[in-house]
């Protein structure tokens, strides 16, 4: 059903505007219960994990599992392929496969060179991911291990998975079972990795931290402007009174996670440079004439879950991939989501983000500059940066960003994934996707040179 949307002008109401949009009933869906208006993120993440209402509680199975490897030197080219692949779709009745799964094992093999190139081998390793899906990673990075590093890396190593879903992670013990070896260097963590009691006490030692696929479903905060240059207010998500319909209520920025990503994506034009108040001043002028709306999402759940790791972990390691834009986005604001369902083996996109009500997947593509913004100022760089004194401030953290194919080509066998024209899906068809890599500065000086 399309969204409905009232012709509202926004009014103040008690230091707040009321939203024009109005929409389905989220509130009797399950989707949000009470009377408190709640933030976007909470809204997201209620959508998305609630334990009965939920998109990956309510759905058996969203992410799909092959049962052998696509054998890619046996099919002629790209339409070979996309035939094949319509065929495994209808076949299994799924939302989608990871690349992970579509790859098998060379995606993971990869992802499992990389860290075996780079890790120091003299203690033992350790890998944590979030957010497992199937399993299909943990098992082929184990099968990885087992074949190629020394014996003794293999029977030494623990591989954590830290998964919000226990239907997911029933089957991810399931999945690293069939190799019996595997199982006791594997454990499963049901818990949301987000939540920092969880970790329990911080763990000084190296470990590689792998996301792959997880920052696009995590909880994003909305803010809004009614014009070029009045200040940013956050989204809330309130009860119409006398009815089970929702609508965005915007209030003043006060919630501190919203605060500290405008601040770290640089949004506070209270903080912009000469230059940037000369361009604000000038939009200012055309938002008298032509004002237009503003609206961004940010990552708060990804600074939330940065926060946590670097607190928990701060020795990681950390390996991400993820979708760097998505195509076709009908919802309004910067780094906007896609909300896309799937109903009798066709799928639909939505146009307001109110119609993921447990039965639609929300996901949101990864600015990784913004991603390594926010990894440094974890990890304590921005804030030695403001601190008053004459030392050069110091990273703590070296990293880079890869497209997918570079990164496959730098560390996998992307011959593997081609056909026989020499059409490579993984290399031809992921350009939306990037990994990011971060590894711990170790060299870091007790003196800095003075500026």
């Amino acid at each position: 059903m399309a969204p409905a949307f009232s012709a509202q002008v926004p009014a103040l109401r008690r230091g707040a505007l009321r939203v024009r949009w109005v929409t389905a009933a989220l509130f009797s869906s399950g989707i949000l219960a009470g009377n408190k208006p709640i933030l976007v993120r909470d809204f997201v993440r209620s959508a998305l994990y609630d334990p009965n209402h939920g998109y990956f509680s309510k759905r058996a199975g969203p992410v799909g599992v092959l049962d052998a490897s696509i054998r890619f030197n046996q099919l002629e080219g790209r339409s070979a392929y996309i035939q094949h692949l319509d065929k495994l779709y209808k076949k299994h009745d799924i939302a989608w496969f990871t690349p992970v799964e579509l790859f098998k094992p060379w995606y993971a093999y990869t992802i499992a060179a990389s860290i075996l190139r780079t890790a120091n081998l003299s203690v033992p390793l350790k890998i944590y991911e979030i957010g497992g899906g199937s399993g299909t990673c943990a098992k082929c990075i184990l099968d990885y291990m087992m074949l190629n590093a020394p014996p003794k890396v293999y029977n030494d190593m623990k591989y954590i998975s830290v998964e919000i879903s226990s239907s997911l992670a029933e089957k991810q013990l399931e999945t690293v079972g069939e190799v019996q070896s595997h199982l006791s260097k594997f454990t499963v963590e049901h818990r949301d990795a987000i939540n920092r009691p969880g970790w329990g006490r911080t763990d000084p030692h190296p470990c590689w931290v792998l996301m792959l696929e997880v920052l696009d479903n995590l909880p994003h905060d909305l803010v809004y402007s009614p014009d070029q240059v009045s200040p940013w207010m956050e989204v809330w998500i309130e009860k119409v009174k006398g009815s089970s319909q929702a609508s965005e209520v915007y209030k003043p920025l006060q919630d501190p996670l919203i605060s500290r990503c405008v601040d770290i994506i640089g949004m506070n034009e209270d903080k912009a440079s000469v230059s940037e108040k000369l361009t604000f001043a000038a939009k200012g002028v055309l938002s008298k004439v032509f004002p237009k709306p503003r609206r961004a999402w940010l990552p708060t759940g990804c600074l939330k879950l940065m926060d946590t790791l670097h607190q928990a972990l701060p020795s990681m390691s950390l390996i991400a991939s993820d979708f760097s834009y998505l195509p076709d986005v009908s919802i309004p604001g910067d780094r906007a989501p896609l909300v896309s369902s799937k109903k009798d083996g066709k799928t639909s996109d939505h146009r307001n983000y109110f119609d993921a009500q447990g039965d639609a997947d929300i996901f949101f593509p990864t600015d990784f500059r913004l991603l390594e913004q926010i990894d440094h100022n974890c990890a304590g760089f921005s804030k030695e940066q403001k601190n008053p004194g004459a030392f050069k401030p110091v990273k703590k953290r070296r990293t880079i960003i890869l497209d997918t194919a570079a990164f496959m080509e730098e560390f996998g066998m992307p011959l593997k994934t081609r056909t026989k024209d020499g059409y490579n899906p993984l290399l031809d068809d992921f350009k939306n996707t990037k990994f990011y890599l971060s590894v711990p500065t170790h060299n870091v000086p007790t003196h800095s040179r003075r500026n």
